[in-house]
């Protein structure tokens, strides 16, 4: 890969923004202009147009690096999936028009807005991710591959209790999702080499584990965690069996996507507030999302306007700042300071979520007796900080995290399918989210050190060595 890449390139990220800006008198126009603009990106960047992608792997074994991954799942989700609440504030219902349909002016300028900020945020994210984007680099480490199987076959087998050990610790518990989600990877990938290699036992355990995380992503009443799990099994085989997967995991995610928004709302339902027990609240919920039957198209039409976008949101955090409530500048930056410190070490800490929550309730975004939880978007938090500017500082400092812990992992463990395939993907799964500041900053400051833990740990064992 050429380290050197022309900066007049990365103007070519930010013009549909721009454009998108010209037409901001007219919102239907400027919102097309931005949510087109941000496919327009992906071709850019994914195409190496800007920066050249990496060339030491093929594009189907690179998928997991940021540059790929981490934007597709996090700018897709961000920017794309807002078309069909759009839609509806143009009249349509099920895809059809309704006649006699007058829009929102007001809502039509506001969502525009919204979408213009998600094409800045994608143009600055990836920006911070192609500007740092050094490939390929000699790692310090490395592992023999006759080893790499079995690294992975007991990172399956140890993560997983790791999580429920950590879990049961009181002010340790932002430790068990680290290791849940590291299990979680550990077993998909695993699963993914041993199944060429046919090798029974390994494919026999990966598998038991896989399915003990997959089941914790049915019966958590969430709809991310279950999509993630196909996913992730899929893009791992995708190199070796490209047609196979293309055939059974494409029609598998579209299948999740018709049937998980009734499956998690009966599953919140009787769980969450009927006190049933998880077994058989999931039993119950698949029963009706498979039985769906005549409210099917209702429901997810639901979904995707409601549900799959978080524009709505943004559109009440637009209305009420800088106009009711002034920027926060760094407040949230030193807020997710405090919550850095582990509960063990300062148990009277404040619940994160509660401190999430005061801005929520204070934008007026969500009722404060509602039940629901609101957490505002990475985004919205660059929203709520600076406007604009706060888009453009922080999701480009976004961009450059991801990439260089991804970096800094495939050093540390030997190249991309520890480093970053496993480790990265494991420990950093949050960079595919964007959740607010506080979760973000607690997450990856917290798996770094445990990635730098994990690093000595194999080291010691001698799993990695001196390259």
């Amino acid at each position: 890969m050429n380290r050197n890449f022309v900066f007049e390139k990365f103007i070519l990220l930010y013009l549909p923004w721009i454009i998108s800006l010209i037409f901001a008198s007219q919102p239907t126009v400027s919102y097309f202009i931005a949510w087109s603009g941000s496919f327009f990106i992906f071709f850019m960047t994914l195409t190496g147009q800007i920066v050249p992608l990496p060339d030491d792997r093929s594009f189907a074994n690179q998928i997991m690096r940021p540059v790929i991954l981490v934007q597709i799942i996090f700018a897709g989700y961000m920017c794309c999936t807002s078309i069909f609440y759009f839609m509806s504030l143009l009249g349509y219902n099920n895809f059809e028009s309704t006649p006699f349909f007058l829009p929102d002016p007001y809502k039509l300028e506001l969502a525009a807005k919204c979408q213009r900020y998600y094409c800045l945020g994608h143009a600055a994210m990836i920006s911070g991710i192609l500007m740092v984007m050094r490939y390929p680099q000699q790692p310090k480490y490395k592992v023999q591959p006759e080893k790499l199987s079995k690294m992975l076959y007991y990172a399956t087998i140890l993560s997983f209790p790791m999580s429920v050990i950590f879990l049961k610790i009181d002010g340790l518990a932002q430790f068990a999702n680290q290791f849940s989600s590291l299990s979680f990877m550990a077993s998909a990938l695993g699963l993914a080499f041993a199944i060429p290699q046919k090798k029974v036992l390994n494919i026999i355990v990966c598998f038991i584990f896989y399915a003990l995380n997959f089941y914790s992503a049915m019966v958590s009443g969430f709809k991310e965690p279950i999509i993630l799990s196909v996913m992730v099994l899929g893009l791992f085989l995708y190199p070796v069996y490209k047609r196979i997967v293309l055939l059974i995991f494409i029609p598998v995610m579209l299948l999740l996507f018709l049937v998980l928004p009734t499956y998690v709302s009966v599953i919140r339902q009787n769980s969450w507030g009927g006190g049933q027990n998880a077994s058989d609240a999931t039993s119950e919920a698949l029963d009706a999302a498979i039985n769906q039957g005549a409210n099917a198209d209702e429901g997810t039409w639901y979904f995707l306007v409601n549900r799959l976008s978080e524009i709505d949101m943004f559109s009440g955090y637009i209305e009420s700042t800088p106009e009711k409530i002034g920027y926060y500048h760094l407040a949230l930056v030193e807020q997710s300071i405090t919550v850095l410190v582990p509960r063990i070490f300062w148990p009277s800490k404040p619940v994160t979520e509660q401190l999430v929550m005061k801005r929520v309730y204070d934008s007026g975004v969500i009722n404060p007796f509602s039940t629901v939880s609101a957490k505002p978007a990475f985004i919205v938090d660059a929203y709520l900080s600076w406007g604009g500017l706060g888009v453009f500082v922080f999701l480009f400092l976004y961009g450059v995290a991801a990439q260089s812990i991804s970096q800094k992992a495939e050093w540390l463990f030997g190249g991309y399918t520890l480093g970053t395939a496993l480790v990265f993907s494991g420990l950093f799964q949050i960079f595919w989210r964007g959740l607010s500041f506080e979760f973000i900053l607690n997450n990856v400051v917290w798996g770094y050190i445990s990635m730098l833990i994990l690093a000595h740990i194999l080291r010691r064992a001698r799993i990695i060595e001196l390259a």
